[in-house]
């Protein structure tokens, strides 16, 4: 008789997976689709860093236009290291995004584990939301915020140095302060989102660990450093190569936004993103603006794949992949 029933039990546990597979899928259908139409399908255009792109007034449709665009070869990628800019804005773009994953982390991690350590949840939380809140915020707002204090004529820090009878500094047209500046806005803007992912993950940690730490007499600072922080050390190493891989690339917003497009600051604030949109406007070729998106991730892949392969050989646990 159980031999009888088995089929039907096998049945039954088919259809049951089936049905949650489906079910699964159905809840990963729209995502996938989105990143079909949004990431996948648009690579194709990658053939404009390659091509002559030339509008055609026949059949003035995408496709035909690349079509019968002529190959240009790699002439599309020379105009990114053959201007007296390139220099400049690989500069910018390198040094602000090492100096940023670095202080990223280190802030991050330390307000993380001062929240982690106030007792009072209601206090804690009103901290994490102000910290968290400018992230939300774009880049045109922020840039508002930055001319509140830096305008010359009714900003904070103008007025404050009128009062004072020092000369009034012409912030948006002196570039020394700006990188500083820009450090700060970034480090203000984004600090808050990090800082709630280490708080997730220090949240995790057993608290065995720290009663077992404090009642072998370890103090706070000794239970952060031999128990916070090897236990977050896979996610800091996680968002440190994500971070890597972008480090050819530049916040857009921030660098455009804030200085205000304006000119006489362009040797701290002219960064690749800028410098092809800036080109794009003046030259209409988008062929130059693909070649220089192509580079830049191809650059970022290759800075990511380096980045997981140091941090495997030192610790294979917390690598990417």
């Amino acid at each position: 008789m159980s031999d009888s029933l088995a089929p039907t039990k096998t049945k039954g546990y088919h259809s049951a997976k089936r049905k949650k597979t489906w079910a699964l899928t159905s809840m990963v259908l729209p995502g996938a689709i989105w990143l079909v139409l949004l990431r996948y399908l648009p690579m194709f255009g990658i053939v404009l860093a390659f091509k002559d792109y030339q509008i055609y007034t026949r059949a003035p449709t995408l496709f035909h236009n690349i079509q019968h665009s002529e190959w240009v070869g790699l002439k599309n990628f020379k105009f990114l290291f053959t201007t007296t800019d390139s220099w400049i804005m690989i500069r910018n773009t390198i040094g602000y995004n090492a100096l940023w994953i670095v202080l990223g982390i280190v802030i991050a991690v330390s307000f993380a584990v001062m929240l982690n350590e106030l007792t009072n949840r209601f206090v804690a939380k009103t901290y994490q939301t102000l910290m968290f809140f400018p992230y939300f915020l774009s880049w045109v707002v922020a840039s508002y915020f930055v001319q509140a204090f830096l305008d010359p004529t009714r900003g904070l820090i103008s007025n404050i140095q009128s009062n004072l009878g020092m000369e009034v500094t012409s912030w948006y047209n002196d570039s020394k302060p700006w990188p500083v500046i820009l450090t700060i806005a970034n480090l203000w803007k984004n600090v808050g989102y990090s800082t709630v992912l280490y708080l997730a993950a220090i949240a995790g940690i057993d608290t065995t660990q720290y009663e077992a730490a404090s009642i072998e007499g370890a103090n706070k600072w000794q239970q952060v450093w031999h128990i916070t922080i090897p236990n977050i050390r896979p996610m800091i190493t996680i968002l440190f190569i994500m971070n890597v891989g972008k480090i050819f690339n530049a916040d857009f917003g921030l660098f455009y936004n804030v200085p205000m497009n304006s000119g006489p600051l362009f040797p701290t604030t002219q960064v690749v993103d800028t410098y092809v949109y800036r080109a794009l406007m003046a030259t209409s070729n988008p062929g130059m603006s693909t070649a220089a998106s192509l580079l830049q991730n191809v650059v970022g892949f290759i800075c990511l794949m380096g980045a997981n392969t140091i941090i495997r050989k030192l610790d294979e646990e917390s690598s990417l992949f």
